[in-house]
């Protein structure tokens, strides 16, 4: 592989490997809960195709940001860092919208510490720092 696919390669993965984890703990893991808590409102839980393509679009967005910050910061740093500017900060904007159902957190914070994980380990992996 040439030196300047590496970058690409990496957040390509990395991306993939956050779209995939998104996907398995809210579409699989946690759907019931978001449906439940978005009907306890009176509301329809957002699940057209604009809105799977817009997560999309913020899980290969996220992996650009893991590929930065993991060129200047350690795999701790990076997961640990990362993690709390993504998912307690989104958590708590839903949190204040009244939208976020908190039986989802018991598995959403250890599930999104190890995507946030993976995603700086493969990063890291496919295009190492020199």
């Amino acid at each position: 592989m040439h030196a300047q696919s590496k970058p690409l390669a990496a957040i390509l993965l990395t991306g993939l490997w956050v779209n995939v984890s998104e996907f398995l703990r809210n579409e699989l893991l946690l759907k019931s809960e978001w449906v439940n808590h978005y009907a306890s409102l009176h509301l329809t839980f957002p699940s057209a195709p604009v809105n799977g393509a817009l997560w999309m679009l913020w899980g290969f967005v996220f992996a650009t940001i893991v590929y930065v910050a993991s060129r200047r910061l350690t795999l701790l740093e990076t997961t640990c860092i990362l993690w709390l500017i993504a998912f307690p900060l989104m958590w708590l904007g839903l949190w204040n919208l009244s939208v976020l159902p908190p039986g989802i957190l018991p598995y959403a914070i250890p599930l999104s510490l190890l995507e946030v994980l993976v995603a700086t380990m493969i990063c890291r992996k496919f295009a190492p720092t020199v």
